[in-house]
């Protein structure tokens, strides 16, 4: 689908995922989950856009009796396995400002398709792609989020990759020892996934944003840098008709409680 209102026209497409190679990954080891069929894994709303991340695989849940707590009845779960992530909260004193990121996401698209026009994904999970119609703009599955990125490189340790990230999405040059870790916790959709995130805080200045970000083109990133005021930034936070995620609303609750009283900004 061709989607409006994004710098130009995107063309966006959904096909099912190629078959996940489990030998490799599993070796001899017998591990308590087989592949889901193909046919469940034909549509669902992350595959919409460049295709499917390599790194994401569709697995079935399926654990030993002995493993369960309560009456111990077997039971299968769907779910993703993903990478680990990082995000990255950066202030720039030059500005005064709280440094984010906007960017259009395909499932939030076709998440808000479906909540304005009911049955708008009824064939999804079929033994074909799905294709939406394009019924809204491009704005309807755009989101605010925080600088972050997936732990998807051997090697790199959690602050490498954060500096990586906030160059390549904000244009920011950071070193490890710039980076204040906040906490980790275990991404939104758990129902889904069990992948964790650590988040981390910067102070950064104009002096050192070096390019100008926007992600990696050939990865069919889109993003636009956003420096939010801090005079405007718990509205922000509260507005509930700002498409946002759960990390920027706790990063600004977070700076507020924990750094805004250290440089005076109350």
């Amino acid at each position: 689908m061709t989607l409006p209102g994004l710098g130009g026209s995107e063309r966006l497409r959904s096909s099912p995922p190629p078959a996940p190679v489990f030998s490799s990954l599993l070796g001899s080891t017998q591990l308590p989950w087989t592949p889901l069929p193909t046919r469940c894994a034909s549509w669902l709303p992350g595959c919409l856009g460049h295709g499917w991340a390599p790194w994401e695989e569709l697995l079935q849940w399926v654990p030993g009796a002995s493993s369960l707590p309560g009456n111990g009845a077997q039971k299968s779960w769907d779910f993703m396995k993903t990478h680990d992530s990082v995000t990255i909260l950066m202030f720039n004193s030059s500005r005064r400002s709280l440094v984010l990121v906007k960017q259009f996401r395909p499932a939030v698209y076709a998440g808000e398709v479906e909540r304005l026009f009911p049955g708008s994904l009824a064939a999804a999970g079929q033994d074909r792609p799905q294709v939406l119609q394009v019924v809204l703009p491009g704005s309807a599955g755009v989101t605010y989020e925080l600088c972050a990125g997936l732990l998807d490189q051997p090697g790199l340790s959690l602050e490498e990759v954060a500096c990586k990230e906030a160059w390549e999405e904000c244009g920011y040059r950071l070193a490890p020892s710039d980076l204040r870790r906040v906490t980790s916790y275990k991404r939104a959709g758990t129902g889904r996934w069990g992948a964790s995130s650590t988040m981390f805080y910067a102070e950064v200045t104009d002096a050192q944003r070096g390019g100008l970000g926007g992600g990696l083109a050939e990865e069919g990133e889109l993003i636009e840098v956003v420096h939010l005021p801090l005079d405007g930034a718990r509205a922000f936070a509260d507005d509930p008709d700002v498409p946002k995620t759960l990390g920027v609303i706790f990063g600004i609750s977070w700076f507020f409680s924990c750094v805004a009283p250290g440089l005076g900004l109350q």
